[in-house]
C-alpha cells in the first residue's frame, strides 16, 4: 500500500473512531435524560409547570391573539419579511413557536400555541432537538 494508501486508511478508521464515540455519548446521554425526566419529582414539576404555562397562555390570549393571527397569516402567504421580524423564541420539539415581534421578551413572556394547538405562555427558549 502506498503512503497516501496508509494515510487515507488512517484517516478513515480516525473518523470511524470519532463516529463511534459520538454515538455511544450520545446513547449514554439519552439515557441519563430518560431517567431523569421519569424520576416521580421531575414529572410532578414538569406538570406544574405546564399547568401554569397554560394557565398564562389563557390569562394572555384576548390581548396576544392577533398575533397568533398575524403569523398564521404570514405563514399562509409565504411572507418572509413578515416571518424574519417575529421572535426567533421556541421550544419546537415541543411544538411552540413563539408569535410575538422579535424583543418582547423585557415586556412579555413568549407566547404562541402548544402542539394541542392551546394558547400557551413561557419564558426561555430552547432548540428543537438535542
Amino acid at each position: 500500500m502506498s503512503a497516501s494508501g496508509q494515510e487515507t486508511a488512517k484517516q478513515r478508521e480516525r473518523e470511524a473512531v470519532r463516529r463511534h464515540g459520538r454515538t455511544r455519548a450520545i446513547t449514554e446521554a439519552e439515557g441519563v435524560i430518560s431517567a431523569l425526566l421519569s424520576d416521580p419529582g421531575v414529572r410532578e414539576t414538569r406538570a406544574q409547570v405546564e399547568a401554569a404555562e397554560t394557565e398564562l397562555g389563557r390569562e394572555l390570549y384576548a390581548r396576544l391573539q392577533p398575533f397568533q393571527d398575524r403569523y398564521d397569516q404570514a405563514v399562509r402567504d409565504g411572507d418572509a419579511a413578515r416571518l424574519t421580524g417575529i421572535c426567533p423564541g421556541k421550544h419546537g420539539r415541543w411544538g411552540r413557536i413563539c408569535v410575538l415581534d422579535n424583543g418582547h421578551e423585557l415586556e412579555e413572556p413568549h407566547w404562541g400555541r402548544n402542539s394541542e394547538g392551546r394558547p400557551i405562555a413561557w419564558v426561555g427558549s430552547a432548540p428543537d432537538h438535542w
